[in-house]
């Protein structure tokens, strides 16, 4: 086999191996325990063109409820800022989706910080959400861990120089029907930001803002039927 042949084979094999490597869909390894099981979630495609890991009751309605008990969208587990993440930058992503998730759930429901809050004879929701991680990761290659809530690069880098990392927020919420305390609909959520340039560029909540408003008009694609 001469060298240019070789060469061939190589790239094409390297391309199989590693151009299916990113996944759209949280991994069941990276699931941080926030919800109080994982059983039965499905792969589902969204309005905005993305993918989710959703189940939802067969007697889910939302036009059952008038109420949703929220207060804000946690960082689970304790947040562990570094270089790339610091704590004002998860703080501000925290800040931002919890003012888009109230923004659109309030085009809806009655809006109490708790089911307590609620008022009498209301049928109250209550939203559990969390912020369980963020990432960053060398385009088209798997990483293979994930530290909840800190940046993640890739084990290595392209040996023809420094690549793209992409940028990944990690998701997970449940609704749960206050009469009946149990759980309606539950999620996990991959969220993909914009790309940087290189593995030393910091995370910033700027390179969330577009994937987090699309992700808000999911949630309202989800609850206006």
């Amino acid at each position: 086999m001469n060298l240019s042949r070789r060469f061939l084979l190589g790239a094409a094999l390297t391309a199989l191996l590693l151009g299916g490597c990113t996944s759209k869909v949280t991994d069941k390894q990276q699931y941080s325990g926030y919800l109080s099981n994982y059983d039965n979630l499905q792969e589902v495609a969204t309005p905005s063109g993305g993918t989710a890991m959703r189940w939802v009751s067969p007697s889910w309605n939302p036009n059952a409820y008038d109420t949703v008990a929220f207060k804000r969208l946690e960082l689970y587990p304790v947040p562990k800022p570094n270089e790339r993440v610091n704590q004002q930058t998860l703080d501000d992503i925290q800040n931002y989706m919890t003012t888009k998730a109230k923004s659109v759930l309030g085009q809806k429901y009655r809006l109490v910080s708790s089911p307590a809050a609620a008022p009498a004879g209301a049928k109250t929701l209550i939203l559990r959400a969390a912020i369980t991680g963020v990432s960053a990761s060398n385009e088209g290659m798997k990483w293979y861990e994930i530290v909840p809530v800190a940046a993640v690069v890739g084990a290595a880098q392209a040996a023809s120089g420094h690549r793209d990392q992409d940028t990944n927020l990690f998701i997970e919420a449940e609704l749960i029907d206050v009469h009946t305390n149990q759980t309606v609909v539950k999620v996990v959520r991959k969220v993909f930001g914009s790309q940087l340039s290189n593995a030393s560029q910091k995370i910033t909540t700027n390179d969330f803002k577009a994937a987090i408003d699309k992700l808000s008009a999911d949630i309202w694609a989800f609850i206006r039927s």
